[in-house]
């Protein structure tokens, strides 16, 4: 009888507290690009429902939507003068890194939780994983690594990291709507949207979901011959070239 009970209560304090579902959704799933794209935007839309099986929490709830594109291998150079040019010194090779990365909140993310936390869950640049290869190692650096910092600042120019902290919008307690910036030259594939909702600093739930961006028309067309048929492309890529320089020589020949 007191097993009985004792396990019961447990049951009866999860209960007594509120269960919230997120509900997010995309204005498009596919994000089309032709050789006149200069960029684009793809919007979030979100909602937090309840159950209705406990009290509604107090106070309001924060968002932060994590955008995570293809993943690839990328070297940096650092470039140093010597005899009167600039060569390269060293270099540090960033293994399986997101090719593009999108961090958008509600507030400040420090607002939201402690450094350690962010940390520990990967929100915002700083705090964003990026293995490199170390000699025989691969491993994360300290945030201050001159290499590190040196890749951020490049990803961030070409706007292909972004870390917007106020980029969501909440349109009621319960509704929000952000903006994701595609940049002209994001890679093509798979990006995955990853939308965690906190309350009072704890995580409540999260929903994931995903686009993509793909190639359409000629450039589709030249990239799947490239892929597909190497050889083929090859020999028409030379062709073409021949005859553009033949064709060149024939315009713009002296008489």
């Amino acid at each position: 009888m007191v097993v009985a009970l004792a396990a019961a209560l447990p049951a009866l304090a999860g209960g007594a507290q509120a269960a919230e579902r997120l509900v997010t959704s995309l204005s498009t799933h596919r994000v089309l690009i032709n050789s006149v794209f200069t960029g684009a935007e793809v919007v979030l839309f979100g909602a937090v429902e309840s159950d209705g099986a406990g009290p509604a929490r107090r106070g309001g709830f924060d968002v932060i939507a994590t955008v995570v594109g293809p993943r690839q291998t990328l070297k940096t150079l650092r470039k140093d003068r010597a005899l009167g040019i600039w060569i390269n010194v060293d270099s540090r090779t960033f293994i399986d890194v997101p090719a593009y990365l999108a961090v958008l909140g509600t507030r400040p993310f420090d607002q939201i939780l402690p450094q350690e936390r962010l940390r520990r869950l990967q929100i915002g640049l700083r705090n964003v994983v990026l293995p490199q290869q170390i000699g025989p190692d691969v491993a994360d650096v300290v945030t201050d690594d001159p290499f590190r910092q040196a890749f951020l600042r490049l990803k961030t120019e070409r706007k292909l990291y972004v870390e917007e902290p106020t980029a969501i919008t909440m349109l009621s307690p319960t509704l929000f709507q952000a903006s994701i910036p595609i940049p002209a030259e994001a890679p093509v594939g798979t990006y995955e949207v990853d939308v965690k909702l906190f309350h009072d600093g704890a995580l409540v739930t999260r929903s994931t979901s995903a686009f993509e961006i793909t190639k359409v028309g000629f450039e589709r067309f030249v990239a799947t011959a490239a892929v597909d048929d190497g050889l083929i492309y090859g020999i028409v890529t030379a062709m073409m070239a021949l005859m553009t320089g033949w064709l060149a020589s024939v315009v713009f020949r002296r008489d």
